[in-house]
């Protein structure tokens, strides 16, 4: 039950976060960086805390009397997430919902459980796996064999990208009205798939956080097994890292394109504008707010990951077919989108798989453990 649990909460983070997009599509008149940092708003600074303070009591104090280095390096991972998901923005606008975000999140989900490993292996800590135990486990090279695929992915769906600016014949607009500059979308899909891995590492950085969280809430629930809002302590610290990076960006955009006006452009729709912002931006954060939930009945970090960023895929590709994103485009571009987006789906199952064995087999050392010194 807990399994299905677990499922159940990443499909429903997945589908807010393969839907985010949808209500600033629907914003009129404004300027992309103005409706991106007023959803960022309700993303990263006010729904957070919000989350926090409704399940977690004492959240400020846990935060508060963590120690610096934890806080310092989970907000730094928060501002390298902060990159990766402004760049997600930009590559969703400039590739559509569909191939951006398949090339996003595939390298997202497959760095995001590789990212750790090399990090430990210069910093080693018990416990902790590094990017040698992959090459050196038979659950490790099915990890890393699953980023090969990966890379598979990426690189047909690239190619439909391709064939479908060739069969545009240059048009800056698809069939679904938004812009399209394959060679631009590329270059920050994978800048962005590459950094926003840093959000799972930044869960790792603060899991000190979280078991704070985790072990008052057991002291007071005795016997209800783990506490399902532990990560959302976490979040508030990695999300001020996202919003420093993603406000600095912005307000250079503002200045740049003289678009500080759209704020108070009574000629657009201001209160819709504002509202289908708030709608976009607390639909981006529950997909944290689920992920921990889903985490939380799962027991595994790295598998969690995998199964998040599976289901973003998959729900932003449905909506990718209702805006009618390959609309117009050839047969052999159709074929060469699906067989690339399978290829992603199927990377990120293999590394979920070699991630499931490597939990089995950490399970079967600890049985083994405890069982041989029951015997002494």
């Amino acid at each position: 039950m807990q399994v299905i649990l677990g499922i159940i909460f990443h499909f429903i983070g997945g589908f807010a976060s393969g839907s985010f997009y949808m209500p600033y599509k629907k914003v009129r008149g404004w300027s992309w960086e103005s409706f991106w940092i007023v959803g960022g708003l309700f993303s990263w600074l006010i729904a957070p805390p919000v989350a926090a303070y409704l399940t977690i009591p004492g959240f400020a104090d846990i935060i508060h009397h963590a120690g610096g280095s934890v806080l310092a390096a989970t907000f730094t991972m928060g501002l390298l997430w902060g990159i990766g998901g402004l760049t997600y923005g930009l590559g969703v606008r400039y590739l559509g919902v569909s191939l951006g975000s398949s090339i996003i999140l595939g390298l997202c989900s497959v760095f995001g459980s590789i990212i750790p490993s090399v990090y430990y292996y210069f910093n080693p800590t018990s416990g902790k796996d590094t990017i040698a135990d992959l090459v050196s486990t038979s659950w490790g090279r099915l990890v890393l064999l699953g980023l090969a695929v990966c890379v598979l992915g990426i690189v047909i769906c690239g190619k439909a990208g391709a064939l479908k600016d060739k069969d545009l014949n240059g048009v800056k607009t698809d069939a679904s009205g938004s812009e399209y500059k394959i060679g631009l979308g590329l270059l920050v899909a994978i800048v962005s798939g590459v950094l926003s891995a840093c959000f799972s590492f930044g869960i790792e950085a603060g899991g000190s956080l979280g078991k704070v969280a985790n072990e008052a809430w057991k002291l007071a629930n005795p016997g209800q097994g783990e506490f399902l809002f532990r990560n959302n302590v976490i979040f508030v610290v990695i999300l001020w890292g996202g919003l420093t990076t993603n406000l600095i960006w912005c307000v250079i955009l503002n200045i740049r394109n003289k678009s500080f006006g759209d704020y108070s452009n009574k000629k657009t729709p201001l209160l819709k504008n504002y509202f289908l912002c708030a709608l976009g931006g607390i639909m981006w954060f529950l997909q944290f707010f689920f992920y921990g939930m889903g985490e939380s009945k799962l027991g595994n970090g790295a598998s969690s990951w995998i199964l998040h960023m599976s289901f973003i895929i998959l729900v932003a590709n449905m909506w990718g077919l209702a805006l009618k994103e390959w609309k117009n485009v050839s047969k052999k571009t159709n074929t060469t989108i699906i067989i690339g987006i399978a290829v992603i789906i199927l990377s990120i199952l293999t590394v979920g798989y070699g991630n499931y064995l490597h939990e089995k087999l950490k399970k079967e050392k600890a049985i083994a453990y405890v069982s041989t010194n029951n015997k002494i």
